[in-house]
């Protein structure tokens, strides 16, 4: 009963988010927004998983004009800029200072750790070998939901889960050799940092908008990344290239911003357990984009691991907490 009566009350948090969050919404809509929720977060954390999965080739395509430093700073501040303008513009009033501490730990996790020590890391590894972070990224963020909000998956949830991020990392590991190299100690400090920060933008997209976690979590940002892109441009040459401005600009767009927003919300709206397992799949088309944009070549393996993960999505996706 106590397990039914949270999922209720996480429910009721997510609806009434909801009806908040959408201007000029008819009276009497609850209803139906308490049923069309679940999909619509569902399209949400997907649609954010879709930005996030050009992130890595997007990151070696701004390596091309700047340095490891300059572009993380810079992305930061470009992003900063814009979800700032938004909150003006919207004369969006601070959060309570309750929310402070939350504030900062995504700011920390997603918009400085993250970006920073995936960078270095794609200095020397390739986008391959990168997505095994992203491959361990679900069931890591489950596990800081389980410790932080206090969510328990259900036993197959979480034997669904181990076997899709298995097979992500078998795949990924196969695609690099099977060695490991220096950059691990990077991705594997990336690893965690993000999940933290996705646990806690996830728990604080229930009290408030998507957009505006991360939106305040950049400008939180702001005092330490403006002086930092001063700093590391004036020390790492910048190359000129389309390569390197449009990898830029999707990195402070799309990954940094837009694909931030959709995806807490979607957090929001179906849990953090399930919709961090949607990240399942983000790899393989990590892997894609890779082949598309970047040459890299595709062996055989990638429609099998596919293939295993939707279905290891679709058991997680129908598994109770």
């Amino acid at each position: 009963m106590r397990a039914e009566s949270s999922a209720i009350d996480e429910s009721t948090v997510a609806v009434g988010q909801g009806s908040r969050s959408g201007p000029g919404a008819p009276e009497g809509g609850a209803g139906r927004s308490a049923r069309h929720r679940p999909l619509e977060g569902v399209v949400q954390a997907a649609s954010g998983v879709l930005a996030f999965s050009l992130t890595f080739p997007a990151t070696v395509w701004g390596l091309e004009g700047f340095g490891p430093w300059s572009l993380v700073a810079v992305r930061s501040v470009l992003a900063a800029v814009l979800a700032g303008g938004c909150l003006l513009a919207l004369r969006i009033p601070v959060p309570p200072r309750r929310h402070w501490g939350g504030l900062a730990v995504v700011a920390g996790g997603v918009v400085v750790g993250f970006p920073l020590l995936t960078t270095l890391a794609l200095r020397t590894s390739t986008t391959a070998h990168a997505a095994v972070v992203v491959g361990l990224l679900p069931l890591t963020t489950a596990l800081f939901s389980a410790l932080r909000v206090g969510s328990r998956p259900s036993r197959s949830f979480w034997l669904a889960a181990c076997a899709g991020a298995a097979a992500v990392i078998a795949f990924t590991v196969g695609q690099s050799g099977g060695a490991l190299s220096g950059a691990d100690v990077y991705l594997f400090g990336a690893l965690v940092v993000c999940a933290a920060g996705y646990t806690e933008g996830g728990r604080l997209a229930r009290v408030m908008p998507g957009w505006q976690v991360i939106g305040w979590a950049l400008v939180l940002c702001l005092p330490v990344s403006l002086p930092g892109a001063w700093v590391a441009l004036a020390q790492e040459p910048v190359t000129s290239g389309w390569h390197g401005l449009a990898g830029l600009a999707w990195l402070a767009v799309g990954s940094q911003f837009l694909g931030l927003v959709v995806w807490y919300r979607g957090m929001a709206a179906v849990g953090i357990p399930r919709a961090s397992q949607l990240q399942l799949a983000q790899p393989l088309l990590t892997l894609v984009w890779a082949v598309l944009l970047l040459g890299e070549g595709l062996t055989w393996a990638a429609p099998v691991t596919a293939a295993a993960v939707l279905v290891c999505i679709a058991v997680t996706q129908r598994a109770r907490t």
